[in-house]
């Protein structure tokens, strides 16, 4: 055997056996997330049921009218104080805590609930989104092949699906809400200097009209009609997730607050 045919051999040895490391470490990754989150939803749960059958006013409100966190959310505050809230889609495997630091805006776009690097990361709120300040929370989530995160949303492309699955919940650590979707989008992430309408700008959405502006456009993308629609006062929930049949394409399911 010549030593260049040896050389090529290792070299394959070699290869092969960065890609079983690298397969494995994924893998590994995945069933540490999976866990993670099955671990999370079980006290999300225990502790939303309790909740449930304590006789507790609503909203939530001490004697000196001080907000009182919500009893599913306080073993999770004290685990990560970054948590914001939780969305929960019926029917889907959209059932996460949504995240926000305040230092950096990204920084949950690959790390789990306890701070580790993770390529999954976990839903979080944008920057320009302020829990009790903004009329738009906007949510990011990958959109991953595996189909965890946001990938669910994808299904939403069809009518049908939507008509299964209109409403969502989203708990904030002191109240919980029912949003009903207002539209389903497909666009785009585009360049600063392009005039187009970017529905992920909500900072630019303060007054009256901006906010008649930001849902006519909406409406204008919308891929069907679902027959609802918000006006000024309403809150709304925009997810957001990457949508690979265009180069950047995201799709964004808008959904408004029910009163």
């Amino acid at each position: 055997m010549s030593k260049i045919k040896k050389i090529l051999i290792v070299i394959s040895f070699l290869l092969l056996v960065f890609s079983l490391i690298n397969v494995a470490r994924i893998l590994l990754q995945d069933y540490e997330e999976q866990r993670q989150m099955k671990e999370l939803t079980e006290i999300w749960k225990k502790e939303s049921d309790k909740g449930e059958n304590a006789a507790t006013p609503s909203p939530f409100f001490t004697k000196t009218h001080e907000p009182v966190m919500l009893p599913e959310f306080q073993e999770l505050y004290r685990r990560n104080p970054d948590i914001v809230g939780w969305l929960e889609i019926a029917g889907t495997r959209i059932n996460y805590p949504i995240m926000q630091n305040q230092q950096d805006s990204q920084y949950y776009l690959n790390h789990d609930f306890d701070k580790k690097k993770n390529k999954n990361g976990l839903p979080f709120l944008d920057a320009h989104s302020r829990i009790n300040g903004s009329d738009i929370l906007l949510i990011h989530g990958h959109h991953m092949k595996s189909g965890v995160m946001f990938a669910d949303l994808m299904k939403y492309k069809k009518e049908s699906y939507y008509k299964e699955h209109a409403t969502l919940q989203f708990s904030t650590l002191y109240e919980k809400e029912e949003y009903e979707i207002v539209a389903v989008i497909l666009s785009k992430v585009y360049r600063q200097t392009d005039d187009v309408f970017k529905y992920y700008q909500i900072e630019k959405v303060e007054t009256s009209d901006e906010f008649d502006s930001y849902i006519q456009n909406i409406k204008k993308l919308a891929l069907y009609d679902t027959g609802v629609t918000a006006q000024y006062g309403d809150k709304l929930i925009v997810l957001s997730t990457c949508e690979y049949s265009t180069e950047d394409g995201r799709l964004a399911v808008v959904a408004r607050k029910r009163t």
